[in-house]
Formats: structure tokens, C-alpha cells, sequence
């Protein structure tokens, strides 16, 4: 059954209290079911989904409020109402105050007055519904951020352990790179010096020495200097032979950047020549 139907429970133990509640709420166009006690009420509860229940408070074996405050208790969304004489208005009053019950209509009521107080329990109802699913939509959305929140933080402290052993990684690699027994120096493709270890920086060409950041524009000869810019270009490996610096004959190893740097620089190994090699100087 759709839930958004309007269905009244009524329950009474005189046929002709519920025969008259049914000829004046049925030209409402409610959907109406009715008990005669309050156990017979909760079977029918079992079976149909319900928004109101109007129950009368004097019953046999189970009186109004015992069978509102069950009510309560095992489907709490429901509407409570009770009908009443006006000697029991202490002890209704209370149950109102603890909640048991919406609202009590006195009897012997007034059909405009209940028709109207009828459509109010019903606006009542669909606003408790609209803000149970508004509360449900922002408990989801809560664990939903928790989740992502979760995540994130999982996500944060895994970049985070990935940073430190790149960083120590870099910095092992670095350690390395600067004990090098040969010279080694990184440039990019605009012939920029960006790396320079601790053999190199003794070599100078024209009394110029290889410094980071620094421009190596006329270090080399003009043909070199192609020669660079061809590896860094084309990705391929030249050796210059027999290079002469700071009193000492090398071959260069000029080899293309790797990876995500392929084509922006290159790397030059100075490898030191015996005295008994051959040497070029260009």
C-alpha cells in the first residue's frame, strides 16, 4: 500500500460510535479500517500500514490510553488520538504530556470541528515524515563525509609516508650523486646548469665553473654545444672524446634525461682518461 494514502484506524467497542465516525470521515475520502477492541486494533496494525488511529478511551480488557501508549511502542510514527468524556481529562491530560497521545477530542464532538482537527493530524503526519527523511538524508550524508573523510586522511597519510621515502630516497640519491668519483653535472634544455656534484664544480673551462643555475653558453665549443642539444632533443646517447679541462683529458658521457624529464635536459659524465689513452681537445 502506498504509504502516502490517508488511513484511519478506529477503534471502539460500540458499533454505533465507529458506524458514525465512518459515515463522516468516509466523504473525506479516507481509507477506513475498524476494531472493536484494542487487540483486535494491533492485529489490524500487523496488516495495514496506517497514519491515524482514533481510538475511544473506555474498552473492555484494554482501555484507550493502554492501547495508544502500545501504539507507541511498536510504531511510533503513527498518529495517536483519543476520544473522550470529560470526566477522565486529568489522566488524558497527562498522557498527552508524556507524549502517548497527539491530541484528545472530546465527546461528544462537533463534525466540523473533527474533520478539521482530523486534517491537521494528517499535515502533522507528513511534516514528521518529510523531517524523519530529511534527518535519515542528513545521517547518510554524515557517514558519507565520515567515509570520504576517512579516506582522505588514509589517502593523506599514505602520500604522506610515499613523500618521506621519496624525500629520503632523493636525498640518499643526492648523497650519492655528490660522492661520485667522477664529474657529473644536469642541464636543461636551455642549456641552464641544474645539478653540479662535488667533482665538478673544481672544473672550469675559460677560468668559468660549473655552478647551478648558471648558463653553460660558450663552456663549450659551438659543435659540443649541438651535440648536447641533439641528445637532449632526440633522446639518444653522443660521447665526446678526449676533452681536455682543468689540466686532465675526459670523455663525456652525454646521456638524455629519463622518465617525466625526457627531452627537457640531459646529464654529463666526465670520465678521466689514462695518461697512456689518446686525447682530443676540441
Amino acid at each position: 500500500m502506498d504509504e502516502q494514502e490517508n488511513s484511519i484506524l478506529l477503534v471502539d467497542d460500540e458499533e454505533n460510535i465507529l458506524n458514525a465516525l465512518k459515515r463522516l470521515l468516509r466523504k473525506e475520502g479516507y481509507r477506513l479500517v475498524s476494531a472493536t477492541s484494542g487487540r483486535d486494533g494491533i492485529t489490524l496494525l500487523k496488516s495495514n500500514e496506517i497514519q491515524l488511529v482514533i481510538c475511544d478511551q473506555r474498552m473492555p480488557d484494554m482501555n484507550g490510553i493502554d492501547f495508544l501508549a502500545k501504539v507507541k511502542d511498536e510504531y511510533p510514527n503513527i498518529i495517536r488520538v483519543l476520544l473522550t468524556g470529560y470526566t477522565d481529562i486529568d489522566s488524558i491530560t497527562e498522557s498527552v504530556n508524556k507524549g502517548q497521545i497527539y491530541k484528545f477530542f472530546l465527546k461528544p464532538w462537533n463534525d466540523q470541528n473533527l474533520k478539521l482537527e482530523i486534517r491537521q493530524c494528517f499535515e502533522q503526519y507528513k511534516l514528521a515524515r518529510t523531517n524523519r527523511i530529511l534527518q535519515e538524508t542528513v545521517i547518510e550524508q554524515n557517514k558519507e563525509l565520515r567515509r570520504i573523510n576517512e579516506n582522505l586522511e588514509a589517502m593523506i597519510s599514505e602520500r604522506t609516508k610515499d613523500l618521506k621515502i621519496q624525500n629520503r630516497a632523493l636525498e640518499i640519491s643526492q648523497a650519492i650523486l655528490e660522492d661520485l668519483p667522477i664529474p657529473v653535472i644536469g642541464i636543461s634544455c636551455d642549456l641552464t646548469t641544474v645539478m653540479v656534484n662535488i667533482k665538478a664544480m673544481v672544473l672550469a673551462i675559460n677560468e668559468r665553473y660549473f655552478q647551478v643555475g648558471k648558463d653553460i653558453s660558450g663552456f663549450f665549443p659551438l659543435e659540443i654545444e649541438k651535440r648536447i642539444i641533439n641528445v637532449i632533443e632526440n633522446d639518444i646517447a653522443d660521447t665526446i672524446k678526449g676533452f681536455h679541462i682543468s689540466g686532465s683529458d675526459y670523455d663525456i658521457d652525454i646521456m638524455s634525461a629519463s622518465e617525466k624529464f625526457r627531452g627537457k635536459g640531459a646529464v654529463l659524465a666526465f670520465i678521466p682518461l689514462k695518461e697512456t689513452e689518446s686525447t682530443t681537445t676540441l
